[in-house]
Parts: structure tokens; sequence; C-alpha cells
């Protein structure tokens, strides 16, 4: 199951996103918001997604924000959780392949972002990234292993 939560600033790409998932009958949950809403907050939203996908190995998460960084930020604070913020294909690639991600994060800030025209992924640009990422599959070379076993004994250590 793939899991999406976005708060205002990433409303617009994930709705887009849906429409991508259900064009390809890929099986999803949106965990929210369900409307666009101005002053919602994106922690209510990733912690949501995050809790989901830390239930189950075969779950997978997209949380879409302004940056992108919050959600993460707010996803990897959930035991079992490895979120990273993509911003191309190669970096979904490499998150999957290499660190075992189970949620990428995804700035929508693209769509409403006034301050700053460049921030946030072209909804053209995350299909290609969601195709990618949901493709890729841990490598599970045993220097990628080392690395993700050492987070998790940095997370059993800091999650109590």
């Amino acid at each position: 199951m793939i899991y999406l939560g976005a708060d205002h600033a990433g409303f617009q790409l994930k709705e887009a996103v849906k429409k991508y998932l259900d064009a390809t009958g890929r099986a999803y949950q949106d965990l929210g918001n369900f409307q666009y809403h101005q002053d919602d907050d994106y922690p209510d939203f990733s912690y949501l997604v995050a809790n989901k996908v830390s239930k189950s190995s075969k779950a997978r998460g997209i949380l879409f924000c302004g940056s992108s960084q919050g959600a993460c930020i707010t996803a990897n604070k959930v035991k079992g959780v490895r979120a990273a913020s993509v911003r191309n294909v190669a970096e979904a690639v490499l998150a999957r392949e290499h660190d075992d991600v189970n949620i990428i994060c995804l700035a929508g800030g693209r769509q409403v972002q006034k301050k700053f025209k460049k921030v946030g992924v072209p909804v053209a640009e995350a299909k290609k990234i969601i195709k990618a990422y949901l493709a890729t599959v841990f490598s599970s070379a045993p220097r990628h292993r080392r690395r993700v076993n050492k987070i998790k004994r940095i997370e059993k250590q800091n999650f109590r």
C-alpha cells in the first residue's frame, strides 16, 4: 500500500499524483488533507503517513509540502521510517537502492510559492520520480545493509 499525505503547499501536487496512481492501477490511501486548507500543518499529515508506513515493511509513503523538508523531518521522527526529500529520479533511485527509504517527500511549492518561484517539483517530474521510487528495490549489497543496520541501531538507542 502507498500512503499519501500533504499540507496546503503540497495539496495540488498530491491530487495530480493521485490521478497518476489511478491511471497506473496503484493502490493507495490518501491520509489528507482532503481539501485545500491554507492554515493546515504538514506535521499532522506527515505523522499519519509515517505511522502507517512504520507498521508494514511493504508499505510505502509519499509526502508533499512546500519544500519537502518539513514533511521529511516529521516523518523521520517515527521509529522504522526512513524518509528522504527527493528532487529527481536519480535521488529517488539512490534513496531506495542504497538507504532502503520507505517514504519520499516531494516539494509542492511550485504550485503555491510566491517568493521562490523555482521551489518544488513539476507534476511531470513527480510522476517520473514516483515511478522510479516504486520500481526500485533495496540493493542488499553488504555496504548498504551495513549502513541501514547502523541507522537501525541508532534508532533503537534513541526511540524507546
